[in-house]
């Protein structure tokens, strides 16, 4: 039931993305710098959450638009209706839903889906990731200096000691090739199908790799903090990566190489 729900509610919520993508709809701008909300991030926020309201009304929920609504509930659900807002917003189709679900603090289940590629990514604790459902496992590149990796970018901070222009500028002078997509859930997804060796940026919340983060590690690859401890969605840093890599990329982030 749990598996159904998630899968409903993400299914939903991609189809109204697709009916506002490219129509005349309403923006407006949050706290801080190109930090957007359309009326298609509400509308699909509401339809997930009709959805999973409907099928388990006593359930945590945390979701970007509207915050948090803490209940006693053992299952707590993570929803980003629209990841890569900016994008969107811009008539980009590199934008998704991204849904996790959380049983006692640990993430079981993950759904991301892009309508627009069409790729619906579903991942289950100790049962592997699916690209509609197919089987997906994560690149098997053994060296940073061949990798092809993906970050993002903040609107603050950037120039902070070994912030993200710092450690951008460290790889890409190596001629190391990264990308930046604006979507840190896709990031993650694309991660784990093997498109990119790894991903890494400085400060994420929770309902950006909620989902992903699973993802990456149920096909096959290594998700930590920037010191290498385990990842938790509820800290700002991440590094995801194909395993293999990991070590390597981590002293790059450090700038210990």
């Amino acid at each position: 039931m749990l598996k159904t729900t998630l899968i409903k509610a993400a299914e939903k919520a991609g189809g109204i993305l697709k009916q506002y993508y490219g129509s005349a709809f309403q923006i407006s701008n949050k706290e801080g710098v190109n930090n957007l909300v359309t009326e298609a991030d509400h509308a699909a926020e509401k339809a997930i959450m009709e959805i999973i309201r409907n099928d388990f009304p006593d359930h945590y929920i945390l979701s970007e638009e509207s915050g948090d609504m803490p209940t006693d509930s053992e299952y707590k659900w993570i929803i980003d209706p629209l990841d890569g807002t900016v994008n969107f917003a811009h008539g980009l189709p590199l934008c998704c839903v991204s849904i996790g679900l959380e049983r006692d603090g640990e993430m079981i289940m993950g759904a991301v889906f892009n309508p627009f590629f069409n790729e619906f990514y579903f991942a289950q604790k100790g049962y592997g990731a699916t690209l509609n459902n197919q089987i997906i496992q994560v690149s098997q590149e053994m060296q940073v200096d061949k990798a092809c990796l993906v970050t993002g970018f903040p609107y603050t901070y950037l120039d902070e000691p070994n912030g993200p222009l710092e450690v951008f500028s460290r790889l890409i002078r190596r001629g190391i090739p990264v990308r930046r997509l604006g979507s840190a859930a896709m990031d993650l997804c694309w991660v784990a199908a093997g498109r990119f060796e790894g991903f890494y940026e400085h400060k994420l919340n929770a309902w950006d790799s909620a989902a992903g983060f699973l993802m990456v590690q149920e096909a096959g690859g290594k998700v930590t903090d920037f010191s290498g401890a385990p990842y938790s969605p509820y800290q700002p840093q991440i590094v995801a990566t194909n395993g293999k890599i990991h070590a390597g990329l981590l002293q790059w982030i450090a700038g210990t190489q």
